[in-house]
């Protein structure tokens, strides 16, 4: 059997399985709103901790960081730092965000937002911006998809046909079981992801090199400056690296599916165990990091440094590890991608279609709209993912920009009465503006600064100042989603 077979029939192998355990994840139970959107808050501290290691833990994760090692080198490094940060956040703002949740019957984001400041229009403008700003975060686990599966089965897949077909199984299996079907993959995915890691991120180094001081003095003598600020970037100096830190620190869970996956657990201690778990996780990507070091020179040359890993994997291992290597990452880009769906699309039905175009509509017509939502929502992420051209880090990057503009709104929400709605919608219009307008002209980083760390400091100001010339009555805690 040709290499290219073996590895094509174990990719296709773990693939099906992820598609099988997806599919039967709902069986036998009736996937009304609840049930599709938060498996009716029954998650314990294992499942939470699979779901929400699913979705931070992706395609990006996968090939974007050893992508921007190899491309990028210091300015890499900012991928541990946010996700440590995030989880300490995480650690005080999800518990009271379960509780309002759970007192006031929240499924989505933009819930809270109406709850909190009283306005459909406000809570409909958040499920626009989640919506809009999800689509690169679901591109990128899309062409991640599509690059793995080529690479990995020796061209025998074509990019665009990988894309397609695991789009379609994605599809699928969140339109039958909902919020449980990513959680039941995360387990599938989990393991694999952690042996793959392990194997990549030890024995390239000891392979190529004789291990992980030998490697990194090579680099050194080969490319002075890639393991410093901004390496071989001109613009990612340290400014650019503690404002992106504290950027994306601060938006992990702003991301409407992190946010709404917080409201599966069964507890709010739940989520604080599960915020101290969580940087164990973190510990796979140093590992990850090796591995697009490694490539640098054992694979010089790439144009695509997102090709890095899976090449020098392709290089070093035999096929069937790599086809291993192509299940296990294929299933990185599904899982997230099935509840970036499963948010987008309940946040477009519930949140956006409901209360502008069909108040009227029930809970169980609000599922049914967004189940087809979730189809279309897949097929318009395909068309952007199979023509856009970025980086997966950058696509990341843009997302992040856009969805911590909801911070504000959120903390202020949360710990401070007196925040407006007026406030908080003039902060989040001039925050998305801001990062509109700077990204499409070219100015991010702006002064060195990441250009969505400006305008949050912007959306903050003017969600402040606002506040305090319109909201002068202090709410009770019922009113202001305390509990």
């Amino acid at each position: 059997m040709s290499p290219s077979a073996i590895a094509l029939l174990i990719i296709l192998a773990i693939v099906g399985l992820g598609t099988f355990i997806g599919f039967r994840a709902g069986a036998s139970r009736r996937m009304d709103l609840e049930q599709w959107t938060v498996a009716n808050r029954g998650f314990g501290v294992v499942l939470v901790w699979l779901l929400m290691a699913g979705e931070v833990y992706t395609t990006f994760s996968f090939l974007g960081a050893s992508g921007w090692a190899y491309s990028r080198g210091g300015p890499t490094l900012y991928i541990l730092a946010y996700l440590i940060l995030g989880y300490v956040v995480s650690f005080y703002i999800l518990p009271q965000l379960w509780e309002t949740a759970r007192a006031q019957g929240l499924q989505t984001q933009s819930d809270f937002f109406e709850k909190r400041y009283g306005s459909k229009v406000l809570a409909a403008l958040v499920a626009a911006v989640g919506v809009v700003f999800i689509v690169p975060y679901l591109q990128l686990q899309l062409k991640g998809m599509g690059i793995i599966v080529e690479v990995a089965s020796f061209g025998e897949i074509h990019r665009k046909a990988a894309m397609m077909i695991g789009g379609a199984l994605v599809a699928g299996f969140v339109f039958a079981s909902g919020i449980r079907a990513v959680a039941m993959v995360s387990v599938l995915k989990d393991v694999l992801l952690l042996a793959a890691a392990l194997v990549i991120g030890i024995f390239i180094p000891y392979h190529w090199f004789g291990g992980f001081g030998p490697m990194f003095r090579a680099i050194i003598r080969a490319h002075p400056a890639h393991l410093t600020m901004p390496g071989p970037t001109h613009t990612m100096g340290h400014a650019w690296f503690i404002s992106t830190v504290l950027l994306t620190s601060l938006g992990v869970y702003m991301w409407p599916h992190n946010f709404g996956a917080s409201f599966t657990a069964k507890s709010a201690d739940t989520l604080r165990r599960n915020a101290v778990v969580m940087p164990l996780y973190s510990l796979l990507l140093p590992l990850i990091f090796f591995a697009g070091f490694a490539a640098l020179l054992v694979v010089p040359g790439l144009k695509d440094g997102d090709l890095s890993l899976l090449t020098v994997v392709q290089k070093t291992f035999p096929p069937w590890f790599l086809g291993v290597v192509g299940g296990a990452g294929a299933l990185t880009a599904m899982v997230p991608s099935a509840i970036l769906i499963l948010t987008a699309s309940t946040l477009f039905a519930k949140n956006f279609f409901r209360p502008i175009f069909a108040p009227s509509m029930s809970d169980d017509g609000v599922a049914k709209l967004a189940k087809v939502a979730s189809v279309v929502l897949m097929a318009v992420a395909l068309l952007f993912a199979l023509s856009g051209a970025r980086t997966i880090v950058a696509l990341l990057l843009l997302g992040y920009a856009g969805v911590t503009q909801f911070f504000p709104g959120v903390v202020l929400g949360l710990y401070w009465s007196r925040a407006s709605t007026s406030g908080v919608f003039c902060g989040l219009i001039l925050g998305i503006a801001t990062v509109t307008f700077l990204t499409l002209s070219g100015r991010d980083p702006i002064m060195g600064l990441n250009a969505g760390f400006v305008a949050l400091v912007l959306n903050f100001v003017v969600a402040i100042s606002v506040s305090l010339m319109t909201g002068t009555e202090r709410m009770g805690p019922e009113e202001s989603g305390h509990i």
